[in-house]
């Protein structure tokens, strides 16, 4: 599994309505966590910056460390510090408790073994901050074929543990109680959950015959926000957003 390469087509779907409803909704859920005063924020494997520069605009003072030159390049020069290095790197960039919020988004669905990330993130976290993980929500992997028809991908997701993004990658998926049970056992407690893109997963990318954004995308991403925060419906989004908060020493 890797992301390398795919750089292009993730580009190209930053307009599409399902990253519009995805950026909107993670930064509304940020907001009900984020300390008032200034926080030091990584952001790792930050890719286009998306959330990096939301927080910096804040007023928060952010940090993005990214694999690909090519997505740091899109970044507004001066806004955070951009870092260009491997995530394994981590533990060799920054020393133990060094930012009040961590960021993941993204990017666990691209490592076979998330483990020594997981690791790696939890240790940069200081007590009293948290960590902000979005994955592919492993519990309801057979939504989107479901909803589309494509019962043989539907009956194999059910068991599956992974599925072929539409950038054409082979992603991981992780289940919430899993991931759940990881953050503790590295001193990190999920107090709160999220769902997103309940109603908007099997909208068309952009391209020849995609749809525009609807005249009523303040309405769509409103239903969204409540239902990623209310049981049933975030339970089958299509991602899961977690914050793991270390308690106070």
């Amino acid at each position: 599994m890797g992301f390398k390469g795919a750089e292009d087509g993730w580009r190209d779907n930053l307009v599409g309505l399902r990253n519009v409803v995805r950026q909107e909704l993670v930064t509304r859920q940020l907001d009900r966590h984020l300390p008032g005063a200034r926080a030091a924020v990584l952001d790792a494997g930050c890719g286009q910056g998306t959330q990096a520069l939301r927080l910096a605009e804040r007023g928060h003072d952010v940090t993005g460390v990214d694999a690909s030159r090519e997505l740091l390049d899109l970044l507004p020069e001066g806004r955070i510090r951009a870092v260009h290095a491997d995530l394994a790197e981590l533990p060799s960039l920054f020393e133990p408790e060094s930012f009040d919020v961590v960021l993941c988004h993204g990017v666990l669905m691209y490592f076979d073994d998330p483990a020594p990330l997981l690791t790696d993130l939890a240790r940069l976290v200081r007590p009293g901050g948290f960590l902000s993980l979005l994955v592919r929500n492993g519990d309801a992997l057979a939504m989107r074929p479901g909803l589309a028809g494509d019962w043989r991908a539907t009956r194999e997701a059910f068991t599956a543990d992974g599925y072929t993004n539409r950038l054409g990658v082979r992603a991981r998926a992780d289940r919430r109680a899993d991931l759940t049970a990881a953050l503790a056992a590295r001193g990190l407690v999920v107090a709160h959950w999220y769902g997103v893109r309940v109603f908007t997963d099997t909208d068309t990318d952009p391209g020849p015959g995609a749809a525009s954004p609807p005249d009523d995308l303040d309405a769509l991403i409103e239903c969204e926000e409540i239902a990623g925060r209310t049981d049933p419906y975030r339970g089958v989004a299509a991602l899961t957003h977690l914050i793991g908060g270390r308690q106070e020493a």
